[in-house]
């Protein structure tokens, strides 16, 4: 008898240890990092949304790890938009002790701060898609959609082979995004045997495209593949029009799937935009979560708010599998879930940290909205 009592304290002893060492706090922390002021603060307001919803919605549930139930809190912090503030946003987080982060917006602040996250040990999802924040060699990054190398690959393959151009031209604006994204999908029109017959950099301001019109016009160039922001495709357009060239193609990212776009007259053959940032309707369970987005915050989201929630049930669910909220341990796990994600389905990370599931949408501007015409992992 005495033995057994010895044993069962020696065991608990040993379990109360092991938890020392391993502690699950009652309250565990998710850090938003997004831009929470200045002109992308929408767009970061749309993803903290994303985060507080999927804690509520999970706070609601309960969650359990190993045994104990705890208490999801999200901790924000402004980014700026700026690789600098993005540094001071991650500080500002690793000091309240957040377990995980979902950030950053801009590629330029992931890749800035993610060395910060990494030294902490705390991972980092972020819906950022230049291909160089995943390749800093760093075990805590991680990508929610799928990076600029797949969306390049998809603008100029649905150019060369949907579009049915006799002659192209890639227009960027000069910034290290809007180039290397252009010079990618140049690389892969001409790689499809269609000819650019004019490639052109501008900079990330003009709409005054007197000059440009011209070599457009002597190149017969009847599909444009761009980099532009909307305002400056709107202001192209017009004047493309009035040059008596309506039969033109515009194909762009990001930049111009807005409603900038929508709002307007497009007196051309046709506009496209590509994206990663596949839209909450396109999913099965997409309504569902429009009709919970729209009642806890009462509009409607306006980018990535859906990658946001999702991020936060598979950190949830990698804390349960692991049984820990360890930061290393977290990451590892992180590399061997296949998680079911409520709205997008899956989301699974490569050892590199890159989105398995990644896909990219190509869009037309038709009817006030943009309507989805194809998407693909592969292109």
């Amino acid at each position: 008898m005495t033995y057994k009592l010895l044993s069962r304290a020696a065991l608990a002893a040993a379990a109360g240890l092991i938890a020392a060492c391993n502690p699950i706090p009652d309250t565990i922390k998710i850090g938003v990092a997004q831009p929470l002021s200045g002109p992308l603060a929408p767009l970061g307001r749309d993803m903290v949304n994303g985060v507080q919803l999927a804690v509520n919605d999970l706070n609601k549930r309960g969650v359990v790890i190993d045994g104990k139930k705890v208490t999801l809190e999200v901790v924000t912090a402004d980014d700026k938009a700026h690789p600098e503030a993005g540094k001071a946003a991650a500080q500002q987080l690793i000091e309240a002790k957040v377990t995980a982060v979902v950030g950053h917006l801009n590629s330029g602040v992931s890749i800035a701060a993610a060395p910060l996250y990494a030294a902490a040990h705390i991972p980092q999802l972020a819906i950022s898609t230049k291909p160089e924040y995943t390749r800093q060699g760093l075990p805590t990054t991680f990508r929610l959609v799928a990076n600029d190398a797949l969306q390049a690959k998809a603008m100029g393959s649905y150019a060369a082979r949907s579009l049915n151009g006799s002659s192209y031209a890639v227009i960027d604006d000069s910034t290290p995004y809007g180039k290397g994204l252009a010079d990618a999908a140049a690389a892969q029109i001409q790689q499809l045997k269609k000819d650019v017959t004019l490639r052109k950099s501008l900079d990330d301001k003009t709409t005054d495209f007197a000059a440009l019109i011209p070599e457009l016009q002597q190149a017969k160039v009847d599909v444009i593949v761009t980099t532009l922001a909307d305002f400056q495709v709107l202001a192209l357009i017009d004047q493309l029009a009035r040059a008596g060239m309506k039969h033109v193609q515009i194909l762009g990212g990001d930049t111009i799937k807005t409603d900038k776009l929508l709002k307007a007259e497009l007196p051309i053959k046709g506009v496209y935009a590509t994206s990663p940032i596949i839209e909450p309707r396109e999913f099965l369970q997409g309504k569902v979560f429009l009709d919970r987005y729209r009642e806890a915050f009462k509009s409607d989201p306006v980018y990535g708010s859906h990658y946001a929630y999702d991020a936060v049930w598979v950190l949830v669910a990698a804390m349960q599998r692991a049984k820990t909220v360890d930061g290393e341990k977290l990451t590892a796990e992180l590399k061997r879930i296949d998680a079911l994600a409520p709205v997008t389905n899956n989301v699974r990370f490569r050892e590199d940290g890159e989105q398995h599931y990644g896909v990219v949408s190509v869009y037309t501007a038709r009817g006030g909205v943009w309507e989805a015409l194809t998407r693909s992992d592969a292109w």
